[in-house]
């Protein structure tokens, strides 16, 4: 058991980023972290951390290690939660964050479901379309577009976020239908920015190797301008111009013909959808209970088909 307790205090020591820390955690001084992690080092035969006054460093070796000493820990720590999960109540609150539309499209209906199957715990959904910091704000996880940028965040894939190209049928009507990407320019786009500009540059991936060779910048203009992706939404169905969604976010839409997908042999350029959590090991039962709940929607929901559509096949040019 000296070895996994070693292990503990390492993947420990790089969250907190310090031996000090670490050791206050676990309940033992600095000098006994110093001594068990020069053990450690000493039976691997390699160094896993550069150590200074201010700060540790992992090492490329330190690195390896610490990606499979998280997996082990993870696993071990799962086994137990399983067993601690059969012998009493989950209980406890759930802090979760989430962009404005996924929250109220997903989440939200989603974590209200969760607490009914699990009447002593309590979900705090909390919606914002900026960045939180999931430590420093007492998150337990988040819903994001792409992976953490944080080593002591860990991640789970829920699946493509391929983002359309839409509008309405009134706009459509009154300004036509762009058939190319080089046609955007003529027409009024709602363009989602932190900061005022008429301008912005939209990047299409082709969704056919017909199509073209590589990715596509677009320069297009608007007069609308929104941080917010639910009021970009909203101006989109009140036929006020184009806008650029995650096809989650307008699949409701698009199947009742509130809004036409534009281009479909184009997908706006995006990352993953992704389930972002502090390190697995301190995860209490609730929310690993809430995580996994989160990823079954998405792996069994009835819209996934809808979500994630297959690339349609453009007919090629004859010659």
């Amino acid at each position: 058991m000296n070895e996994l307790d070693d292990m503990r205090l390492f993947v420990r020591a790089v969250a907190a980023g310090s031996l000090s820390a670490a050791g206050r955690e676990l309940g033992f001084s600095p000098a006994v972290g110093s001594k068990r992690l020069t053990r450690l080092e000493t039976r691997l035969g390699v160094r896993l951390l550069q150590r200074s006054s201010r700060r540790l460093a992992l090492t490329d070796e330190g690195a390896l290690y610490h990606e499979r000493c998280q997996a082990i820990l993870a696993d071990i720590d799962d086994a137990e939660a399983e067993l601690a999960q059969g012998r009493q109540q989950v209980r406890g609150l759930v802090r979760v964050t989430a962009t404005v539309a996924m929250g109220r499209r997903c989440i939200g209906p989603l974590a209200a479901e969760f607490m009914r199957r699990h009447p002593e715990v309590t979900v705090q959904l909390s919606l914002s379309d900026s960045l939180v910091d999931l430590i420093e704000d007492g998150f337990d996880c988040a819903i994001r577009i792409g992976g953490p940028q944080d080593s002591r965040l860990a991640a789970r894939t829920l699946g493509p976020n391929r983002r359309v190209l839409c509008a309405s049928p009134a706009y459509l009507k009154r300004r036509g239908r762009p058939r190319t990407l080089e046609d955007l320019a003529q027409h009024e786009c709602i363009l989602q920015e932190r900061i005022a500009t008429r301008r912005s540059e939209w990047r299409f991936e082709p969704r056919d190797a017909g199509v073209a060779s590589g990715p596509q910048a677009v320069d297009v203009t608007g007069r609308l301008v929104t941080d917010n992706g639910e009021q970009a939404h909203d101006w989109a169905l009140a036929g006020l111009g184009l806008v650029r969604r995650s096809v989650w976010d307008v699949v409701e839409e698009l199947d009742d013909g509130r809004l036409v997908e534009l281009l479909p042999e184009w997908a706006g350029t995006s990352a993953p959808l992704q389930l972002v959590f502090p390190s697995r090991r301190l995860l209490p039962p609730r929310t690993r209970l809430f995580i996994d709940a989160v990823a079954r929607k998405f792996e069994s929901s009835r819209d996934q088909a809808r979500i994630l559509p297959p690339a349609p096949v453009v007919p090629k040019k004859r010659k």
